[in-house]
């Protein structure tokens, strides 16, 4: 049976983390998620498309949250020692979803700025009695983009204990998921990865054409 969307009752059933932390070492270090893309954070395009997804939203990212204080999001910095990579962030998104009531959280990269707009009802809908559910596009999985049981959050704060195990990957692999499809729109790839300055020379004239598109939607 499909889990219902939007969501109803008493307390937020999806909450949403925008995992901001990476170290950006292709793109020269730096905030990559404040990058400007067609006039405003990349970030920004990211809140835009995850928001009206999740009851709730909030910013994984370490360091001074104040440079993230426009979007007026709750950010929340890794629960674990040093550098865990991005199962860090899953981690404080699955304790906060726990303590304001959500039932899932949905993961979002900071460098993906065309998600789906039906990300999390697609997510939602496949889910079944799995752990979690993960995006793939192109036949390549997206371990980020994932929707996970906020139960969850004890067993993966468990799991990081072991220093050798920080890969999203092995995570999913030990896990109970199931693998969603996610087609192309009209500009290509939905989970477009912005790692390089080529990447976001890219995503620049992509955000130009989304642009030109609703223009043209809107006239």
């Amino acid at each position: 049976m499909a889990n219902s969307w939007p969501p109803d009752g008493p307390g937020p059933a999806v909450a949403g983390m925008i995992l901001a932390g990476g170290l950006s070492r292709r793109m020269g270090g730096g905030d990559k998620a404040l990058v400007d893309l067609g006039g405003q954070p990349m970030i920004g395009h990211v809140i835009a498309r995850i928001r009206p997804q999740a009851s709730a939203l909030a910013i994984g990212a370490n360091g001074n949250p104040a440079r993230f204080a426009r979007f007026g999001l709750p950010v929340l910095p890794d629960p674990t020692e040093g550098f865990a990579g991005p199962l860090a962030g899953v981690l404080a998104g699955l304790q906060w979803a726990r303590q304001i009531g959500a039932q899932f959280l949905v993961t979002a990269p900071a460098d993906n700025p065309f998600l789906p707009s039906d990300l999390v009802r697609r997510l939602l809908d496949c889910i079944g009695t799995a752990e979690g559910a993960v995006a793939r596009s192109r036949g390549i999985l997206q371990p980020t983009a994932a929707l996970w049981r906020a139960s969850l959050a004890r067993d993966l704060a468990a799991w990081l204990c072991d220093e050798n195990r920080r890969a999203v990957h092995d995570w999913i692999e030990a896990r109970r998921t199931v693998t969603v499809d996610f087609p192309d729109d009209e500009n290509g790839d939905r989970f477009f990865n912005v790692n390089t300055p080529a990447d976001l020379e890219t995503a620049r004239h992509r955000a130009q054409r989304d642009v030109a598109r609703a223009v043209r939607q809107g006239a």
